[in-house]
């Protein structure tokens, strides 16, 4: 393999507001506003990329879209893995495209993201079905940066993903793990 790694950790907060105001109190730069992202993870009916512990995403991101692959997660203290990524015009077409081709949606995750700049990381704060997070992206020892600033340390990192996290919830309570979407009202 021989693309960009992605690094990143996850730290959770108890409300989106804590989660504000800590990352503001850092100093961080916004970047993007609050939005919703809708993600769908993709894969052949033989799940092929499941097995090789890859993902195809395809996510919808307020006026654009993103398609990324996701390759193995490898042995590290904060999550890393290869990412590649680009814009794409149309997600909803891409998806159907992919259909197409015999790839089947097996799992659609959502959360309201915001995000920031400090230093060299990017830092995100997700609201999702089950809890909140701030996510920081970047290099090892930005992340530890970040993290401190934060009022946290590698004890506190989350590095498993949102659709292991909410397989872990549903699994606390007894609930089917289909997908992680927020309630239509």
């Amino acid at each position: 393999m021989s693309g960009p790694f992605e690094r990143e950790v996850k730290l959770r907060f108890e409300s989106a507001e804590a989660a504000r105001v800590a990352v503001m109190a850092t100093g961080a730069t916004p970047v993007h506003g609050r939005r919703l992202q809708d993600d769908s993870l993709l894969d052949t009916t033989a799940e092929e990329l499941r097995g090789r512990r890859s993902a195809l995403r395809v996510r919808v991101d307020g006026g654009r879209s993103l398609l990324t692959f996701k390759g193995p997660v490898q042995p590290a203290r904060v999550k890393v893995r290869e990412e590649l990524e680009t814009v794409v015009g149309d997600g909803h077409l891409l998806l159907h495209i992919f259909e197409e081709l015999g790839f089947r949606v097996w799992f659609r995750y959502q959360k309201y993201r915001e995000e920031f700049s400090l230093d060299d990381c990017t830092v995100a704060i997700d609201e999702t079905p089950v809890g909140v997070f701030v996510e920081i992206e970047g290099g090892e020892a930005g992340i530890d940066r970040v993290a401190l600033r934060l009022g946290r340390g590698p004890a506190d990192y989350v590095l498993e993903s949102y659709r292991g996290l909410f397989v872990q919830y549903c699994g606390q309570r007894g609930l089917p793990a289909r997908d992680m979407l927020f309630d239509a009202d």
